[in-house]
Protein backbone atom coordinates (compact mmCIF):
# COMPACT_ATOMS: atom_id res chain seq x y z
CA UNK A 1 0.00 0.00 0.00
CA UNK A 2 1.03 3.40 -0.91
CA UNK A 3 2.73 5.23 2.09
CA UNK A 4 -0.05 7.60 3.55
CA UNK A 5 2.51 11.06 3.39
CA UNK A 6 2.88 10.09 -0.34
CA UNK A 7 -1.31 9.48 -0.83
CA UNK A 8 -2.58 12.52 -3.48
CA UNK A 9 -6.02 12.68 -1.23
CA UNK A 10 -3.88 12.88 1.72
CA UNK A 11 -1.86 15.51 0.31
CA UNK A 12 -5.14 17.01 -0.60
CA UNK A 13 -6.08 16.64 2.97
CA UNK A 14 -3.05 18.31 4.51
CA UNK A 15 -3.97 21.30 2.21
CA UNK A 16 -7.41 21.41 3.71
CA UNK A 17 -5.93 21.41 7.24
CA UNK A 18 -3.59 24.07 6.08
CA UNK A 19 -6.74 26.16 4.64
CA UNK A 20 -8.98 25.82 7.86
CA UNK A 21 -6.24 26.95 10.52
CA UNK A 22 -7.77 29.69 10.70
CA UNK A 23 -11.68 29.44 10.57
CA UNK A 24 -14.03 28.90 13.33
CA UNK A 25 -16.21 26.11 13.93
CA UNK A 26 -19.16 28.52 14.45
CA UNK A 27 -18.33 30.30 11.20
CA UNK A 28 -19.44 27.42 10.06
CA UNK A 29 -22.61 27.12 11.10
CA UNK A 30 -23.51 30.81 10.68
CA UNK A 31 -22.58 29.72 6.82
CA UNK A 32 -24.67 26.44 6.56
CA UNK A 33 -27.63 26.60 8.75
CA UNK A 34 -28.44 23.13 7.97
CA UNK A 35 -25.24 21.94 8.99
CA UNK A 36 -26.64 19.91 12.13
CA UNK A 37 -28.50 17.80 9.75
CA UNK A 38 -25.84 17.65 7.01
CA UNK A 39 -23.06 16.61 9.81
CA UNK A 40 -25.38 13.82 11.65
CA UNK A 41 -26.10 10.61 11.21
CA UNK A 42 -27.93 7.70 13.48
CA UNK A 43 -27.07 4.01 13.80
CA UNK A 44 -30.24 2.24 15.38
CA UNK A 45 -30.25 3.87 18.86
CA UNK A 46 -26.74 6.14 18.18
CA UNK A 47 -26.66 9.46 17.07
CA UNK A 48 -23.51 10.79 16.11
CA UNK A 49 -23.05 14.62 16.02
CA UNK A 50 -19.90 15.39 14.08
CA UNK A 51 -20.76 19.34 12.99
CA UNK A 52 -18.28 21.05 16.14
CA UNK A 53 -15.44 20.24 14.02
CA UNK A 54 -13.25 22.25 12.10
CA UNK A 55 -14.12 20.63 9.05
CA UNK A 56 -16.17 21.93 5.89
CA UNK A 57 -18.13 20.15 2.96
CA UNK A 58 -14.50 20.23 0.48
CA UNK A 59 -12.39 18.73 3.67
CA UNK A 60 -15.18 15.96 4.22
CA UNK A 61 -15.90 15.16 0.59
CA UNK A 62 -11.60 14.52 0.85
CA UNK A 63 -12.03 12.08 4.18
CA UNK A 64 -14.38 10.08 2.09
CA UNK A 65 -11.92 10.24 -0.71
CA UNK A 66 -9.30 8.65 2.05
CA UNK A 67 -11.68 5.80 3.05
CA UNK A 68 -12.08 4.49 -0.89
CA UNK A 69 -8.39 5.55 -1.25
CA UNK A 70 -7.27 3.17 1.49
CA UNK A 71 -9.24 0.87 0.30
CA UNK A 72 -11.85 0.73 3.67
CA UNK A 73 -14.38 -1.11 2.10
CA UNK A 74 -12.13 -4.14 1.14
CA UNK A 75 -10.36 -4.46 4.29
CA UNK A 76 -13.59 -4.40 5.71
CA UNK A 77 -14.42 -7.55 4.04
CA UNK A 78 -11.12 -9.11 4.44
CA UNK A 79 -12.00 -8.74 8.24
CA UNK A 80 -15.40 -10.46 8.15
CA UNK A 81 -14.58 -12.95 5.68
CA UNK A 82 -11.61 -14.56 8.02
CA UNK A 83 -9.07 -13.70 6.08
CA UNK A 84 -5.44 -13.50 7.94
CA UNK A 85 -5.30 -9.83 8.11
CA UNK A 86 -2.90 -10.27 11.08
CA UNK A 87 -0.11 -10.63 9.15
CA UNK A 88 2.47 -10.99 11.55
CA UNK A 89 0.42 -13.47 13.25
CA UNK A 90 -0.64 -15.08 10.34
CA UNK A 91 -4.45 -15.27 12.25
CA UNK A 92 -7.31 -13.80 10.97
CA UNK A 93 -9.52 -11.57 12.97
CA UNK A 94 -12.80 -12.58 13.73
CA UNK A 95 -14.37 -11.37 17.37
CA UNK A 96 -17.19 -9.95 14.90
CA UNK A 97 -18.02 -13.84 14.87
CA UNK A 98 -18.45 -13.88 18.63
CA UNK A 99 -21.60 -11.83 18.49
CA UNK A 100 -23.29 -13.78 15.78
CA UNK A 101 -23.03 -17.41 17.23
CA UNK A 102 -24.16 -19.60 14.56
CA UNK A 103 -23.65 -17.70 11.41
CA UNK A 104 -21.13 -19.83 9.05
CA UNK A 105 -17.82 -18.16 9.01
CA UNK A 106 -15.47 -20.72 7.67
CA UNK A 107 -11.64 -20.14 8.93
CA UNK A 108 -8.78 -22.15 9.00
CA UNK A 109 -10.56 -25.49 7.92
CA UNK A 110 -13.96 -25.36 10.06
CA UNK A 111 -16.61 -22.93 10.96
CA UNK A 112 -16.22 -20.56 14.06
CA UNK A 113 -19.30 -19.44 13.64
CA UNK A 114 -20.63 -23.21 15.01
CA UNK A 115 -17.44 -23.08 17.20
CA UNK A 116 -19.15 -19.54 18.93
CA UNK A 117 -22.50 -20.84 18.95
CA UNK A 118 -21.44 -24.37 20.84
CA UNK A 119 -19.19 -22.49 23.27
CA UNK A 120 -21.86 -20.28 23.99
CA UNK A 121 -24.46 -23.04 25.23
CA UNK A 122 -21.61 -24.85 27.26
CA UNK A 123 -21.74 -20.85 29.11
CA UNK A 124 -25.20 -20.63 29.02
CA UNK A 125 -25.70 -23.79 31.10
CA UNK A 126 -22.88 -23.57 33.23
CA UNK A 127 -24.00 -19.73 34.10
CA UNK A 128 -27.55 -20.89 34.80
CA UNK A 129 -25.97 -23.81 36.93
CA UNK A 130 -24.31 -21.52 39.42
CA UNK A 131 -27.20 -19.20 39.41
CA UNK A 132 -29.61 -22.03 40.29
CA UNK A 133 -27.41 -23.50 43.13
CA UNK A 134 -26.89 -26.57 40.99
CA UNK A 135 -23.31 -25.83 40.74
CA UNK A 136 -21.88 -25.84 44.10
CA UNK A 137 -18.40 -25.74 45.73
CA UNK A 138 -17.31 -28.49 47.83
CA UNK A 139 -19.55 -27.94 50.78
CA UNK A 140 -22.34 -28.58 48.36
CA UNK A 141 -23.42 -25.02 49.10
CA UNK A 142 -24.19 -22.74 45.78
CA UNK A 143 -22.12 -20.07 44.93
CA UNK A 144 -22.85 -16.40 46.21
CA UNK A 145 -19.86 -14.57 44.95
CA UNK A 146 -17.45 -14.70 41.86
CA UNK A 147 -14.43 -13.81 41.57
CA UNK A 148 -12.78 -12.89 37.81
CA UNK A 149 -9.11 -13.10 38.05
CA UNK A 150 -7.80 -11.48 34.91
CA UNK A 151 -5.34 -8.46 33.45
CA UNK A 152 -5.80 -6.07 30.20
CA UNK A 153 -8.41 -7.31 27.74
CA UNK A 154 -9.48 -10.23 29.84
CA UNK A 155 -10.03 -7.54 33.16
CA UNK A 156 -11.28 -4.46 31.28
CA UNK A 157 -14.19 -5.68 29.03
CA UNK A 158 -15.80 -7.91 31.82
CA UNK A 159 -15.57 -4.92 34.35
CA UNK A 160 -16.95 -1.87 31.52
CA UNK A 161 -19.66 -4.23 31.13
CA UNK A 162 -20.31 -5.24 34.41
CA UNK A 163 -20.67 -1.96 35.53
CA UNK A 164 -23.16 -0.13 32.66
CA UNK A 165 -25.57 -3.37 33.20
CA UNK A 166 -25.44 -3.21 37.09
CA UNK A 167 -29.04 -2.29 37.15
CA UNK A 168 -29.89 -5.86 35.14
CA UNK A 169 -28.62 -7.95 38.04
CA UNK A 170 -30.35 -9.84 40.09
CA UNK A 171 -30.52 -13.41 41.52
CA UNK A 172 -27.10 -14.16 40.04
CA UNK A 173 -23.93 -14.32 42.45
CA UNK A 174 -21.94 -10.88 43.39
CA UNK A 175 -19.13 -10.19 41.07
CA UNK A 176 -15.69 -9.02 41.98
CA UNK A 177 -12.35 -8.94 40.05
CA UNK A 178 -8.91 -9.01 40.70
CA UNK A 179 -6.27 -7.81 38.45
CA UNK A 180 -3.11 -6.07 39.47
CA UNK A 181 -0.29 -8.25 40.72
CA UNK A 182 -0.07 -6.15 43.80
CA UNK A 183 -1.16 -8.36 46.16
CA UNK A 184 -3.07 -5.96 47.92
CA UNK A 185 -6.09 -6.00 45.40
CA UNK A 186 -6.48 -9.92 45.68
CA UNK A 187 -6.51 -9.67 49.76
CA UNK A 188 -8.95 -6.33 49.79
CA UNK A 189 -11.15 -9.00 47.11
CA UNK A 190 -10.75 -11.87 49.62
CA UNK A 191 -11.34 -10.38 52.71
CA UNK A 192 -14.94 -10.94 54.10
CA UNK A 193 -16.15 -13.37 51.20
CA UNK A 194 -16.50 -17.12 51.84
CA UNK A 195 -13.92 -19.91 50.76
CA UNK A 196 -17.38 -22.27 50.97
CA UNK A 197 -19.53 -20.29 48.40
CA UNK A 198 -16.89 -18.45 46.33
CA UNK A 199 -15.70 -19.45 42.66
CA UNK A 200 -13.05 -18.45 40.50
CA UNK A 201 -12.89 -17.75 37.10
CA UNK A 202 -9.05 -17.46 35.49
CA UNK A 203 -8.98 -15.63 32.39
CA UNK A 204 -5.20 -15.61 30.12
CA UNK A 205 -5.40 -16.43 26.39
CA UNK A 206 -2.37 -17.30 26.44
CA UNK A 207 -2.55 -19.56 29.57
CA UNK A 208 0.30 -18.53 31.14
CA UNK A 209 -0.17 -14.55 31.90
CA UNK A 210 2.36 -14.47 35.09
CA UNK A 211 0.01 -11.73 36.79
CA UNK A 212 -2.81 -13.60 36.32
CA UNK A 213 -1.51 -17.17 36.89
CA UNK A 214 0.01 -15.38 40.74
CA UNK A 215 -3.23 -14.51 41.71
CA UNK A 216 -4.63 -17.66 41.20
CA UNK A 217 -2.39 -18.95 43.36
CA UNK A 218 -3.09 -16.58 45.60
CA UNK A 219 -7.11 -17.73 45.09
CA UNK A 220 -6.03 -21.48 45.66
CA UNK A 221 -3.96 -20.86 48.76
CA UNK A 222 -6.45 -19.10 50.08
CA UNK A 223 -8.67 -22.39 50.71
CA UNK A 224 -5.83 -23.35 53.50
CA UNK A 225 -3.12 -25.97 53.64
CA UNK A 226 -5.80 -28.14 55.04
CA UNK A 227 -7.90 -28.44 51.47
CA UNK A 228 -7.16 -30.72 48.68
CA UNK A 229 -6.08 -28.58 46.09
CA UNK A 230 -7.44 -31.18 43.34
CA UNK A 231 -10.43 -30.83 44.65
CA UNK A 232 -10.21 -27.43 45.37
CA UNK A 233 -9.56 -26.13 41.28
CA UNK A 234 -12.20 -29.15 40.33
CA UNK A 235 -15.17 -27.74 42.20
CA UNK A 236 -14.34 -23.77 42.67
CA UNK A 237 -12.43 -23.02 39.65
CA UNK A 238 -13.31 -22.52 36.26
CA UNK A 239 -10.17 -21.10 33.21
CA UNK A 240 -10.55 -19.13 29.33
CA UNK A 241 -7.97 -19.42 27.39
CA UNK A 242 -7.29 -20.44 23.54
CA UNK A 243 -4.75 -22.95 25.59
CA UNK A 244 -6.90 -25.82 26.59
CA UNK A 245 -3.65 -27.59 28.07
CA UNK A 246 -2.40 -24.78 30.12
CA UNK A 247 -5.91 -24.57 31.77
CA UNK A 248 -5.53 -28.31 32.47
CA UNK A 249 -2.14 -28.37 33.85
CA UNK A 250 -3.02 -26.03 36.47
CA UNK A 251 -5.73 -28.33 37.36
CA UNK A 252 -9.41 -27.35 36.54
CA UNK A 253 -11.98 -29.39 35.30
CA UNK A 254 -12.57 -30.43 31.86
CA UNK A 255 -15.80 -29.43 32.03
CA UNK A 256 -15.12 -26.00 33.55
CA UNK A 257 -12.46 -25.36 30.71
CA UNK A 258 -13.83 -22.36 27.99
CA UNK A 259 -12.37 -21.56 24.80
CA UNK A 260 -11.15 -18.64 23.18
CA UNK A 261 -9.89 -18.81 19.61
CA UNK A 262 -6.57 -17.03 18.04
CA UNK A 263 -8.16 -15.08 15.94
CA UNK A 264 -9.59 -12.79 18.94
CA UNK A 265 -7.65 -10.57 20.51
CA UNK A 266 -7.63 -10.10 24.28
CA UNK A 267 -8.73 -6.23 23.76
CA UNK A 268 -11.57 -7.46 21.83
CA UNK A 269 -12.76 -10.92 24.03
CA UNK A 270 -15.50 -9.22 26.21
CA UNK A 271 -17.83 -10.89 23.71
CA UNK A 272 -16.53 -14.13 24.97
CA UNK A 273 -16.35 -16.55 27.75
CA UNK A 274 -13.61 -14.28 28.96
CA UNK A 275 -17.06 -12.65 30.13
CA UNK A 276 -18.70 -15.36 31.74
CA UNK A 277 -18.38 -14.45 35.43
CA UNK A 278 -20.57 -11.26 33.90
CA UNK A 279 -22.72 -13.58 32.36
CA UNK A 280 -22.92 -15.43 36.13
CA UNK A 281 -23.87 -11.71 37.33
CA UNK A 282 -26.18 -10.86 34.92
CA UNK A 283 -27.67 -13.62 33.73
CA UNK A 284 -27.39 -15.52 30.05
CA UNK A 285 -30.19 -13.51 28.11
CA UNK A 286 -28.71 -10.27 28.95
CA UNK A 287 -25.57 -11.03 28.03
CA UNK A 288 -27.10 -12.47 24.76
CA UNK A 289 -28.79 -9.18 23.82
CA UNK A 290 -25.38 -7.66 24.18
CA UNK A 291 -24.37 -9.44 21.72
CA UNK A 292 -27.35 -8.45 19.39
CA UNK A 293 -26.31 -4.84 19.95
CA UNK A 294 -22.69 -5.44 19.13
CA UNK A 295 -23.87 -7.66 16.11
CA UNK A 296 -26.68 -4.60 15.11
CA UNK A 297 -23.45 -2.14 14.72
CA UNK A 298 -21.42 -4.79 13.04
CA UNK A 299 -24.30 -4.71 9.85
CA UNK A 300 -24.36 -0.93 9.43
CA UNK A 301 -20.73 -1.05 9.19
CA UNK A 302 -20.99 -3.22 6.94
CA UNK A 303 -23.78 -1.85 4.81
CA UNK A 304 -24.06 1.44 5.71
CA UNK A 305 -22.00 4.24 2.99
CA UNK A 306 -19.19 5.68 3.84
CA UNK A 307 -20.64 8.92 4.15
CA UNK A 308 -23.66 7.75 7.16
CA UNK A 309 -21.38 4.66 8.46
CA UNK A 310 -20.56 5.99 12.05
CA UNK A 311 -17.14 3.70 12.71
CA UNK A 312 -15.93 4.95 9.38
CA UNK A 313 -16.92 8.42 10.24
CA UNK A 314 -15.55 8.47 13.63
CA UNK A 315 -12.16 7.04 12.06
CA UNK A 316 -12.06 9.77 9.81
CA UNK A 317 -12.46 12.54 12.34
CA UNK A 318 -10.39 11.07 14.38
CA UNK A 319 -7.23 10.75 11.65
CA UNK A 320 -7.89 14.17 10.85
CA UNK A 321 -8.15 15.97 14.48
CA UNK A 322 -4.67 14.02 15.14
CA UNK A 323 -2.48 13.16 12.10
CA UNK A 324 -3.93 16.08 9.81
CA UNK A 325 -4.18 19.08 12.31
CA UNK A 326 -2.08 17.76 14.70
CA UNK A 327 -3.92 16.87 17.80
CA UNK A 328 -1.40 14.44 20.43
CA UNK A 329 -4.32 13.58 22.12
CA UNK A 330 -8.61 12.12 22.45
CA UNK A 331 -10.64 12.60 25.50
CA UNK A 332 -13.34 10.27 25.91
CA UNK A 333 -16.03 11.80 27.98
CA UNK A 334 -19.20 9.49 29.11
CA UNK A 335 -21.74 12.00 30.79
CA UNK A 336 -22.84 8.76 32.57
CA UNK A 337 -21.13 6.95 35.46
CA UNK A 338 -21.91 3.39 34.50
CA UNK A 339 -20.12 4.21 31.54
CA UNK A 340 -16.77 5.57 33.88
CA UNK A 341 -14.60 2.73 32.98
CA UNK A 342 -15.18 3.28 29.27
CA UNK A 343 -11.81 5.60 28.56
CA UNK A 344 -9.94 2.72 30.50
CA UNK A 345 -11.44 0.33 28.09
CA UNK A 346 -10.81 2.58 25.02
CA UNK A 347 -7.51 3.61 26.20
CA UNK A 348 -6.23 -0.22 25.80
CA UNK A 349 -7.98 -0.84 22.69
CA UNK A 350 -6.93 2.14 21.11
CA UNK A 351 -3.49 2.26 22.16
CA UNK A 352 -2.70 -1.27 21.76
CA UNK A 353 -3.77 -1.53 18.23
CA UNK A 354 -2.54 1.66 16.84
CA UNK A 355 0.36 2.51 18.39
CA UNK A 356 2.85 1.22 15.99
CA UNK A 357 6.01 2.76 14.10
CA UNK A 358 5.90 0.51 11.16
CA UNK A 359 3.07 -0.22 8.42
CA UNK A 360 1.97 -3.84 7.55
CA UNK A 361 5.11 -4.38 5.18
CA UNK A 362 7.63 -3.23 7.97
CA UNK A 363 8.62 0.26 6.44
CA UNK A 364 8.73 3.02 8.67
CA UNK A 365 4.98 4.93 9.00
CA UNK A 366 5.25 8.02 6.93
CA UNK A 367 3.00 10.03 9.52
CA UNK A 368 2.28 9.85 13.08
CA UNK A 369 -0.15 6.82 14.07
CA UNK A 370 -2.55 6.32 16.79
CA UNK A 371 -3.24 8.91 19.93
CA UNK A 372 -2.82 9.35 23.40
CA UNK A 373 -6.63 8.48 24.67
CA UNK A 374 -7.40 9.59 28.09
CA UNK A 375 -11.15 10.72 29.93
CA UNK A 376 -12.98 9.98 33.03
CA UNK A 377 -16.87 10.68 33.33
CA UNK A 378 -18.03 13.46 32.47
CA UNK A 379 -19.18 15.71 35.40
CA UNK A 380 -16.31 14.56 37.69
CA UNK A 381 -14.07 15.33 34.84
CA UNK A 382 -15.35 18.97 34.67
CA UNK A 383 -13.94 19.41 38.29
CA UNK A 384 -10.67 17.79 37.52
CA UNK A 385 -9.56 18.62 33.93
CA UNK A 386 -11.36 20.38 31.85
CA UNK A 387 -9.48 23.55 32.56
CA UNK A 388 -7.14 21.96 30.57
CA UNK A 389 -9.70 21.38 27.93
CA UNK A 390 -10.32 24.47 27.75
CA UNK A 391 -7.65 26.99 27.75
CA UNK A 392 -4.55 24.99 27.32
CA UNK A 393 -2.22 25.19 24.89
CA UNK A 394 -2.76 22.14 23.41
CA UNK A 395 -6.22 21.22 21.46
CA UNK A 396 -7.66 18.01 22.60
CA UNK A 397 -10.25 16.69 20.20
CA UNK A 398 -13.02 15.04 22.76
CA UNK A 399 -15.92 12.88 22.43
CA UNK A 400 -18.99 13.07 24.39
CA UNK A 401 -21.39 10.80 25.58
CA UNK A 402 -24.41 10.89 26.87
CA UNK A 403 -27.99 8.32 26.93
CA UNK A 404 -31.15 10.09 26.71
CA UNK A 405 -32.96 7.76 29.04
CA UNK A 406 -32.37 7.25 32.62
CA UNK A 407 -32.88 3.63 33.89
CA UNK A 408 -32.77 4.32 36.93
CA UNK A 409 -35.90 7.13 36.31
CA UNK A 410 -34.39 9.97 37.96
CA UNK A 411 -35.06 12.47 35.77
CA UNK A 412 -33.37 15.45 37.08
CA UNK A 413 -30.19 13.85 37.30
CA UNK A 414 -30.25 12.73 33.28
CA UNK A 415 -31.53 16.36 32.85
CA UNK A 416 -28.57 17.85 35.10
CA UNK A 417 -25.41 15.50 32.47
CA UNK A 418 -27.47 16.19 29.10
CA UNK A 419 -27.37 20.36 30.17
CA UNK A 420 -23.43 19.28 31.35
CA UNK A 421 -22.71 17.26 28.13
CA UNK A 422 -24.41 19.92 25.73
CA UNK A 423 -23.06 22.84 27.14
CA UNK A 424 -19.77 21.66 27.88
CA UNK A 425 -19.55 20.67 23.77
CA UNK A 426 -20.94 24.17 23.25
CA UNK A 427 -18.91 25.80 25.45
CA UNK A 428 -15.14 23.96 23.41
CA UNK A 429 -16.36 25.30 20.37
CA UNK A 430 -17.35 29.09 21.28
CA UNK A 431 -15.53 30.04 24.12
CA UNK A 432 -15.58 33.98 25.42
CA UNK A 433 -13.95 36.45 23.37
CA UNK A 434 -11.83 39.21 24.59
CA UNK A 435 -14.37 41.65 24.13
CA UNK A 436 -17.20 40.10 26.24
CA UNK A 437 -15.12 39.15 28.93
CA UNK A 438 -13.92 42.88 29.20
CA UNK A 439 -17.94 43.82 28.89
CA UNK A 440 -18.68 41.77 31.58
CA UNK A 441 -16.38 43.18 33.76
CA UNK A 442 -16.75 46.05 33.32
CA UNK A 443 -21.01 45.72 34.28
CA UNK A 444 -19.65 44.29 37.09
CA UNK A 445 -17.62 47.69 37.96
CA UNK A 446 -13.95 46.39 37.55
CA UNK A 447 -11.52 48.64 35.52
CA UNK A 448 -8.32 49.25 34.30
CA UNK A 449 -5.16 47.26 35.24
CA UNK A 450 -7.86 44.99 37.58
CA UNK A 451 -9.54 44.48 34.72
CA UNK A 452 -6.73 43.89 31.73
CA UNK A 453 -5.08 41.13 34.11
CA UNK A 454 -8.71 39.42 34.57
CA UNK A 455 -9.72 39.38 31.36
CA UNK A 456 -6.51 37.90 29.73
CA UNK A 457 -7.21 35.43 32.60
CA UNK A 458 -11.13 34.81 31.59
CA UNK A 459 -10.12 34.36 27.70
CA UNK A 460 -11.75 30.98 26.36
CA UNK A 461 -10.25 30.32 22.78
CA UNK A 462 -12.75 27.79 22.00
CA UNK A 463 -12.48 26.66 18.32
CA UNK A 464 -11.83 22.85 19.91
CA UNK A 465 -13.46 20.06 18.12
CA UNK A 466 -15.92 17.72 19.58
CA UNK A 467 -18.51 14.71 18.70
CA UNK A 468 -20.89 14.03 20.71
CA UNK A 469 -22.50 10.94 21.03
CA UNK A 470 -26.42 10.57 22.18
CA UNK A 471 -27.52 6.70 22.62
CA UNK A 472 -31.34 6.07 22.91
CA UNK A 473 -30.75 4.03 25.59
CA UNK A 474 -27.77 2.61 27.82
CA UNK A 475 -28.79 -0.90 28.23
CA UNK A 476 -27.50 -4.46 26.80
CA UNK A 477 -27.99 -3.77 23.44
CA UNK A 478 -26.71 -0.07 23.67
CA UNK A 479 -23.53 -1.06 25.14
CA UNK A 480 -23.28 -3.32 22.22
CA UNK A 481 -23.40 -1.46 19.94
CA UNK A 482 -21.47 1.19 21.32
CA UNK A 483 -18.31 -1.41 22.24
CA UNK A 484 -18.67 -2.21 18.22
CA UNK A 485 -18.86 1.30 16.94
CA UNK A 486 -15.15 1.62 18.14
CA UNK A 487 -13.96 -1.65 17.49
CA UNK A 488 -14.45 -0.52 14.26
CA UNK A 489 -13.02 3.38 14.45
CA UNK A 490 -9.99 1.61 15.59
CA UNK A 491 -9.76 -0.79 12.36
CA UNK A 492 -10.08 1.51 10.20
CA UNK A 493 -7.82 3.83 11.49
CA UNK A 494 -5.07 1.44 11.21
CA UNK A 495 -6.37 0.45 7.92
CA UNK A 496 -5.91 4.47 6.50
CA UNK A 497 -2.54 4.61 8.43
CA UNK A 498 -1.78 1.52 6.79
CA UNK A 499 -0.70 -0.74 10.11
CA UNK A 500 -1.21 -3.74 11.43
CA UNK A 501 -4.22 -2.73 13.96
CA UNK A 502 -4.00 -6.69 16.05
CA UNK A 503 -0.68 -7.58 17.20
CA UNK A 504 0.82 -5.99 20.12
CA UNK A 505 4.37 -6.84 20.26
CA UNK A 506 5.45 -3.71 22.21
CA UNK A 507 3.55 -5.05 24.99
CA UNK A 508 6.63 -8.29 24.92
CA UNK A 509 9.79 -6.49 25.76
CA UNK A 510 8.75 -5.27 29.38
CA UNK A 511 7.79 -9.16 29.98
CA UNK A 512 10.51 -10.32 28.73
CA UNK A 513 12.84 -8.53 31.35
CA UNK A 514 10.44 -8.41 34.04
CA UNK A 515 11.71 -12.26 33.54
CA UNK A 516 15.21 -11.73 33.99
CA UNK A 517 14.66 -9.37 37.25
CA UNK A 518 12.40 -11.61 39.13
CA UNK A 519 14.99 -14.07 39.27
CA UNK A 520 17.70 -11.34 39.83
CA UNK A 521 15.81 -10.55 43.03
CA UNK A 522 15.01 -13.84 44.56
CA UNK A 523 17.30 -13.90 47.80
CA UNK A 524 20.67 -14.83 47.70
CA UNK A 525 20.28 -14.78 43.36
CA UNK A 526 22.91 -13.10 41.81
CA UNK A 527 22.68 -9.44 40.74
CA UNK A 528 23.26 -9.58 36.80
CA UNK A 529 24.37 -7.38 34.98
CA UNK A 530 22.29 -4.35 33.85
CA UNK A 531 22.26 -0.90 33.08
CA UNK A 532 23.64 1.43 35.69
CA UNK A 533 20.36 2.68 36.91
CA UNK A 534 18.71 -0.35 36.79
CA UNK A 535 21.67 -2.17 39.19
CA UNK A 536 21.82 0.45 41.21
CA UNK A 537 18.09 -0.19 42.10
CA UNK A 538 18.48 -3.29 42.60
CA UNK A 539 21.39 -2.64 45.03
CA UNK A 540 18.94 -0.74 47.04
CA UNK A 541 15.98 -2.78 47.41
CA UNK A 542 18.52 -5.95 47.72
CA UNK A 543 19.86 -3.85 50.97
CA UNK A 544 16.37 -3.18 52.01
CA UNK A 545 16.22 0.45 51.20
Amino acid sequence: MTALRNDSVWQRLVAHSERLQGRRIEALFDADPARFERYSHRAGGVLLDYSKNLLDDAAREDLLALAESRDVAGWRERLFAGEHINNTEDRAVLHVALRQPGVSRPVDGYDAGEAVARELERMTAFAEAVRSGEATGISGRAFTDVVSIGIGGSDLGPRLIADVLAPWAAGGPRLHFVSNADGAEVATVLRGLDPETTLFVVASKSGGTRETLLNAETAIAWFGNGADRAEVLARHFAGVSASQDKLADLGIAAERRFRLWDWVGGRYSLWSAVSLPVMMHLGPSIFREFLAGGADMDRHFREAPAEENLPVLLALLNVWNTTAMGAASQAILPYDWRLRRLPDYLQQAEMESNGKRVTREGEPVSTHTGVVLWGRSGIDGQHAFYQFLHQGTQVVPADLICAVADEDDLPEHRRELLANCLAQSRAMMLGVDEETVRAELAADGISGDRLDLLAAHRVHEGNRPTNTLLLDRLDATGLGRLVALYEHRIFVEGVIWGINSFDQWGVQLGKTLAGELRGALQPGADAGTFDGSTTGLLGVIRGGG
